[in-house]
């Protein structure tokens, strides 16, 4: 019996292997397929169209946006040093700031019901990657002696992902953070009224803290007694 399973666990670990090597090798192809090769109508030219989307469902809270122009520099060499060039572009570009209302459960509010009062804990709100519109560039500046197809597509490159960095600085600068958290307190703040409402405390308050503002002081004086979790059971009780 033993030596029967050893003759047939060889051809099956390699028939596994055959077909882990082909979801490979099409994982691969799919993805080489969807950006390198280009797609041409049927005179050879080639055509704008969609290559591969997909959409995905979010449980995350757009609560600002930061817009603005940003000028992005960069510089190639070549030729051994002699042909140098450069490249100016500005552009205009937006960040968007989400809270993940996905991640907020029971845990994270508290009430109090002496001063009718509901706390929400909620996660820090995080700026989204930035959209450059490079459709919408009001300049681009290239010098050089001698600037080179490879050069251009080089200074295109550099120049988007030199503007892409500094706008991600800008958009997580402490002043930024603080405007987006302000703007994500009103917006769970009115989220959390509906249910308060229909819970007969229309003249609740609402405060909404943020990891970096959560320390043993504010807890004082807020002074939070019961979980909200307990407080929704009592109602159901009384009912």
């Amino acid at each position: 019996m033993a030596d029967a399973l050893k003759r047939h666990a060889a051809p099956v670990a390699l028939a596994l292997l055959i077909l882990l090597m082909g979801v490979a090798m099409l994982v691969g192809w799919q993805r080489y397929n969807r950006d390198y090769v280009v797609a041409v109508e049927d005179d050879g030219s080639a055509v704008t169209k969609i290559i591969a989307e997909k959409i995905a469902g979010s449980a995350s809270l757009r609560v600002s946006q930061l817009n603005g122009t940003i000028q992005s520099t960069a510089q190639d060499v070549r030729g051994f040093g002699w042909l140098k060039s450069d490249q100016v572009v500005k552009m205009p570009y937006s960040v968007d700031y989400f809270i993940d209302l996905g991640g907020l459960s029971a845990r994270d509010l508290e009430w109090n019901p002496q001063s009718r009062t509901l706390i929400v804990n909620a996660p820090d709100v995080k700026p989204d990657r930035p959209n450059l519109d490079e459709a919408r560039r009001t300049l681009v500046r290239t010098s050089g002696l001698f600037v080179t197809r490879e050069a251009g597509e080089e200074l295109s490159r550099r120049t988007s992902a030199h503007a892409q960095v500094r706008a991600e600085a800008s958009a997580r600068s402490p002043e930024r953070m603080a405007q987006a958290r302000e703007y994500g307190r009103a917006a769970i703040g009115k989220v959390m009224a509906a249910p308060l409402a229909a819970m007969g405390y229309d003249d609740a308050r609402v405060i909404v803290t943020f990891p970096p503002e959560r320390k043993e002081a504010n807890r004082e004086r807020w002074d939070v007694t019961t979980p909200i979790n307990e407080v929704l059971a009592n109602e159901r009780r009384q009912r």
